[in-house]
């Protein structure tokens, strides 16, 4: 039978019983965690938290086992757990926002699962959109020249730091680019968790490790990552700071040898005695001996003896006053 205009129903369909049957099939096309219908890519990874679930306890994954941390001295706006987040960003996408210092992992419409994090210290701080480009397990960290420059105590690892639970990409590091370059940024873990919530990196962001090995489960290469700016606000373009300047320490300058000081004799007191010269260091020298005179010989006349000196002449009589008289005064 060809049926032409409206299909009729049977009497079968039209029964309350296939209303309900229908709506419930209706109902299993929507996710009811992310609230998208059937289809639409969904959150992978590790099963949700609950409020109740403590998500800090020790972790081992074979390799390293990661300490259980004292949640109570989390505080909660940085512990791990989903929240109403509206966005129209897809599933999968991580939204950072500085402002707040926490990540969000877009479960779905108006949910996320929110984490604590660490982000960069005044001047390191950036925005802009980036991909997952690669992820590791315990990494190596490398620090780059810039930040050896900084502290020069870190030469020590500029072929690297192994992997380990001391090393400050902790237990996980996922890897970002931007538009093909890596500028150095990445997610990862540390083991200094009281970081959490502060500026404190150099523009990476870091977890607590039992998150990050979380995020790294959800993960799976080519998400897409959006950084907000210092404000909370979607970023207009890639700012990326210049790294700051390096002071150059100014050379040593040679040390200045003084002269030695002279020894002078101290002044003399005005109007009193000169003071004595100071003595030399140096020794007299002994006075030369004279030449010994050789006696005379016998036949040598003695030397002539000077005659004695002629008497001295008596003082002549004081002149006469008055005219002299046959030669004589007439006074006397």
């Amino acid at each position: 039978m060809i049926l032409t205009g409206r299909l009729a129903l049977s009497p079968l369909l039209r029964t309350p019983a296939f209303a309900l049957a229908a709506a419930l099939l209706l109902a299993g096309c929507v996710d009811p965690i992310t609230g998208q219908p059937a289809g639409t890519p969904a959150a992978a990874g590790p099963e949700l938290p609950k409020p109740e679930d403590n998500v800090y306890v020790a972790k081992s994954d074979g390799q390293y086992t990661v300490p259980a941390l004292p949640v109570e001295q989390i505080p909660e706006a940085y512990r791990r757990q989903v929240v109403a987040y509206t966005t129209e960003q897809a599933p999968g996408t991580i939204i950072i926002d500085p402002s707040q210092r926490v990540l969000y992992y877009v479960l779905g419409k108006n949910r996320a699962l929110r984490y604590g994090i660490a982000v960069g210290a005044e001047g390191f701080g950036w925005s802009g959109e980036a991909i997952v480009a690669n992820k590791k397990h315990w990494p190596t960290w490398t620090p780059p020249k810039e930040m050896i420059a900084r502290k020069p105590e870190l030469a020590k690892w500029e072929n690297g730091q192994p992997g380990g639970p001391t090393n400050p990409l902790g237990a996980r590091a996922i890897y970002l680019t931007s538009n093909g370059v890596d500028y150095g940024y990445r997610i990862h873990g540390t083991p200094e968790w009281k970081s959490i919530g502060r500026n404190a990196s150099s523009g990476c962001f870091r977890m607590i490790n039992q998150d990050v090995m979380d995020l790294f489960e959800r993960v799976k290469g080519g998400e897409k990552v959006i950084v907000l700016t210092s404000k909370g606000e979607m970023p207009n373009g890639l700012n990326i700071p210049k790294p700051p300047a390096v002071k150059k320490k100014a050379p040593a300058a040679a040390p200045v040898v003084a002269p030695p000081l002279a020894v002078l004799p101290p002044p003399s007191i005005v109007g009193g005695p000169a003071a004595p010269a100071a003595p030399s260091a140096e020794p007299a020298a002994a006075p030369a001996t004279a030449p010994a005179v050789p006696a005379p010989a016998a036949d040598t006349p003695p030397a002539a003896v000077p005659e004695a000196p002629a008497a001295a002449p008596e003082p002549a009589a004081p002149a006469c006053p008055v005219p002299m008289v046959d030669g004589a005064c007439p006074q006397d």
